[in-house]
């Protein structure tokens, strides 16, 4: 039998050369570009990321510790990892740690243990910080504004300084912007020793639930779980028609479970099925937009979503699993829609899945390494069940642990439970320099008042009326993305962009998931589409190409939004039988519309007529609405009828 390894390596080898993954990487993730270290340095370094997973996942099982101590502990791991990990610039040297970037992780330690050290004193002078409490804030933020710019880009750090400045000179800003300044020992004091500030709720969040799943995911990559995904997804679907297209979305959705980061996913799956696709008569540059769009859909598929939507859930107030299950039916849409495309795609060109031999058996593949899908079971069960997911996550963990020794293969070895956690807080540490330089931006909001301001200036531009505050909430996610992590980036558009959708009676749910959708979309879009660049690169297409093919198979996820905030039952939002029914009946079809719209296919070649009439069929099934659907049903059929018959006309007939 041939193996779906192999037919990635002819794949590659026809084209002339070997995929270099690890260089695609580093292009588009920041996070991938830290040094090589050897001897000494390196092991230096992977014990502190193991006892930084080791702190988190004692304190998850054992008890936290106060919120402002775990938070700073947290921090004073990563920033110590950022130093030692990152160079100041690309022209530094990749194999050693220099010794002022040693000074640097000490110092970064020191002030954020000065926070646990002095606890109790900070404490008793609340408001009347020291001198030396001001040295310490004034340095710690310093530092933590280079680690960010060394691990993600200068943009996160530059809007931080711009806030801080923002802060200090309210007086001298234009009259919609002016306050009434603030000295600098009182903001050095809101934004180190305050609770919105640095050390507020994303740090927060960032510290407990974030870094758990991220090593979940760790530790379940260690027993071999993404092999696994893509054997399974081979299995099922690599027989259809454009099977590897098939297993792209699927295997991307199922590794977006368990990992966050988009780029990530893209190069993890992707060095798999990219190939594979350009082996069966896809173009380069869909095979590469096809991956992109799967793997960015990972963040938005529970049960384990992006680090925002733990964030999400934290802001509003609700348990994360009650997040989790109103994303079902969106995650289900967003991927509905790239099957369809995808399926509609190969249908046109004629291509073939891969012949049944050439693949994993689906049911010895679910003996011997089925067990592996418990722990997301578990999850699942814990968080239904009530438990917190710091608590649903240290299980999940546990429970992987044990069930790794059912097979040879994907047993934890005590040198593999090290490897898990020394990658479960490399993972992290990026999310968690994000979570604490928006800090930053967050403590200029709660100070300053912006973001009543932000939102009151969106709805007097967009007249109050909720279409045109959509688009601009829209606009500014997906302006905001193309610089911005998506985590800071939810935290920033759901603090100054959400209120103003609140403000006309938008569900709060509804709200904030729509800036969360499309600051993930930013991944997509031109001319920032990071996750298509990556793409692109495994694929050997032109970048901006893959990028606005990518934007186009993703049509679907940039509608889903628009959908839920007028007809929040997709959420789950005063949730009834019959008309979540209709609403999910509805979409389905819009989206099966859509397909046909962009690809120009459905049974035969569609005209350019027929294609906007899909177009409008497809908004009219998506828009809630008796009136709107019957007129999106009537579009469906016509389509249907007219396409069959121009397809048996133009089959060739059995005389001929």
């Amino acid at each position: 039998m041939v193996s779906d390894k192999d037919l990635v390596t002819d794949a590659a080898a026809a084209e002339g050369g070997v995929i270099d993954i690890d260089e695609i990487v580093k292009k588009y993730d920041t996070e991938a570009r830290y040094r090589s270290l050897k001897g000494w340095q390196a092991m230096l370094v992977s014990a502190i990321a193991v006892a930084m997973s080791v702190f988190h996942f004692y304190t998850a099982g054992f008890g936290l510790l106060d919120a402002a101590k775990q938070g700073a502990v947290h921090l004073s791991f990563t920033l110590v990892l950022v130093f030692l990990l990152y160079p100041v610039s690309s022209k530094s040297s990749k194999d050693r740690i220099p010794w002022y970037d040693v000074l640097f992780a000490i110092g970064a330690a020191y002030g954020c243990m000065y926070i646990v050290l002095n606890f109790e004193a900070l404490g008793a002078r609340s408001g009347l910080p020291t001198t030396m409490d001001l040295a310490m804030g004034f340095m710690t933020m310093a530092l933590l504004l280079e680690a960010t710019r060394r691990i993600s880009n200068p943009v996160l750090p530059t809007l931080a300084v711009l806030s801080l400045l923002y802060c200090y000179f309210g007086r001298s800003m234009p009259s919609i912007l002016a306050h009434r300044g603030f000295s600098i020992p009182r903001i050095v004091n809101h934004m180190y020793l305050g609770t919105e500030g640095i050390f507020g709720v994303p740090l927060g969040v960032s510290s407990t639930f974030v870094f758990m799943f991220i090593l979940f995911g760790s530790v379940l990559e260690k027993t071999g779980m993404g092999r696994f995904i893509i054997d399974l997804s081979m299995a099922l679907a690599g027989w259809s028609t454009g099977g590897p297209a098939k297993v792209a979305v699927l295997s991307s959705g199922l590794m977006g479970t368990i990992s966050g980061s988009s780029v990530a996913n893209v190069c993890t799956t992707g060095m798999f099925t990219i190939p594979l696709m350009k082996s069966v008569g896809y173009r380069p540059h869909f095979a590469g937009a096809v991956e992109a769009v799967a793997s960015t859909g990972g963040q938005i598929m529970p049960p384990v979503m992006g680090a925002a939507a733990f964030i999400m859930a934290q802001m509003l107030g609700i348990p994360y699993i009650e997040v989790a299950i109103a994303a079902i039916v969106p995650a289900l849409l967003y991927y509905g829609g790239v099957l369809v495309q995808v399926h509609l795609e190969a249908t046109r060109l004629g291509l073939k899945g891969i012949p049944r031999d050439q693949l994993p058996p689906i049911w010895p593949l679910l003996r011997s390494q089925g067990f592996l899908l418990i722990p997301l079971v578990v999850i699942i069960y814990f968080l239904l069940a009530g438990y917190t997911p710091l608590k649903a996550a240290f299980n999940g963990i546990v429970v992987s642990y044990v069930l790794s020794f059912l097979n040879k293969q994907t047993m934890l070895t005590p040198k593999r439970l090290m490897e898990a956690f020394e990658a479960g807080a490399r993972g992290a540490i990026g999310v968690a320099c994000a979570c604490a330089t928006v800090g930053i931006v967050v403590g200029m909001a709660t100070l300053t008042g912006l973001a009543l301001r932000v939102a009151g200036t969106i709805i007097a531009l967009s007249g109050g009326k909720l279409l045109s505050t959509l688009i601009l909430a829209m606009c500014s996610s997906i302006l905001l993305g193309t610089g911005l992590p998506t985590t800071a980036n939810f935290i920033i558009t759901s603090m100054m962009v959400a209120p103003s959708l609140l403000q006309l009676g938008v569900p709060a749910l509804a709200a904030y998931m729509f800036v969360f959708y499309f600051g993930i979309a930013a991944d997509l879009s031109p001319p920032v589409a990071l996750a298509a660049y990556a793409g692109a690169g495994i694929a050997g297409s032109d970048p901006m190409k893959t990028g606005f093919t990518a934007f186009k198979l993703a049509l679907a996820g940039f509608l889903v939004p628009y959908i839920y905030v007028y007809n929040p039952i997709l959420l789950l939002i005063d949730y009834h039988p019959l008309p979540f029914a209709q609403a999910v009946a509805t979409a389905v079809m819009g989206i099966f519309l859509l397909g046909m719209s962009t690809i120009g296919f459905y049974k035969a070649e569609m005209s350019v007529p027929f294609r906007a009439l899909a177009m409008a069929g497809a908004l009219g099934l998506l828009i809630p609405g008796t009136k709107s659907d019957l007129f999106g049903l009537a579009v469906l059929i016509t389509v249907h009828l007219w396409q069959t018959a121009k397809a048996k006309k133009a089959r060739p007939t059995a005389g001929e």
